[in-house]
């Protein structure tokens, strides 16, 4: 079942692929995937190239992939190995969640996260709702009150343009070169 689920979501990912991110399997094991993240305009991750690695569990889709940076990002939900703090990546996870796109249209994806108090990064967009987009919009929306790393969650909270410098500085000096 996971090996046709992966499968099916490699063909729509070649067939409609995100504008900001492109996945797909490392050689031929098609349960571990590389994957490349653009930093989102008008971020300080703005330029940067962020590479990510995703793994696929025997059981999925009903277990989530395990996502994780290569690349070092200065972010309040991204530690430094790499770990996400994402609840679609854990306890809000659903089978019916895909690696790049929404499964159901947004007015369905909105009742369920209005019913569910899930953060704003969740709130939707048009296509934002696949693990790779969700990522996306959490460079720009970070979590501060759900952090991996609680003194970037701090320092996001009560010194904006001392993180953002920091960040810009790290996707310089990690993410463009």
């Amino acid at each position: 079942m996971a090996s046709k689920r992966i499968l099916k979501e490699l063909k729509d990912l070649q067939k409609d692929p995100p504008t900001s991110c492109s996945a797909g399997p490392v050689a031929e094991d098609m349960f571990h995937w590389q994957a490349t993240i653009m930093g989102p305009p008008d971020s300080p991750y703005a330029g940067g190239v962020f590479q990510v690695t995703i793994h696929f569990p025997p059981d999925y889709p009903f277990k989530p992939p395990k996502v994780a940076f290569r690349t070092k990002v200065f972010h309040p939900n991204i530690n430094s190995n790499g770990s996400i703090c994402l609840d679609i990546l854990k306890e809000q996870w659903s089978p019916a969640l895909t690696i790049s796109k929404p499964p159901v249209s947004d007015a369905h994806i909105q009742t369920w996260v209005m019913g569910h108090n899930a953060p704003t990064i969740f709130l939707m967009h048009k296509d934002l709702s696949g693990v790779l987009l969700s990522i996306c919009s959490l460079l720009t929306d970070p979590n501060p009150d759900d952090p991996l790393v609680p003194e970037i969650a701090h320092m996001y909270k009560t010194d904006r343009n001392k993180y953002e410098t920091t960040a810009r500085s790290w996707t310089q000096k990690y993410a463009m070169g």
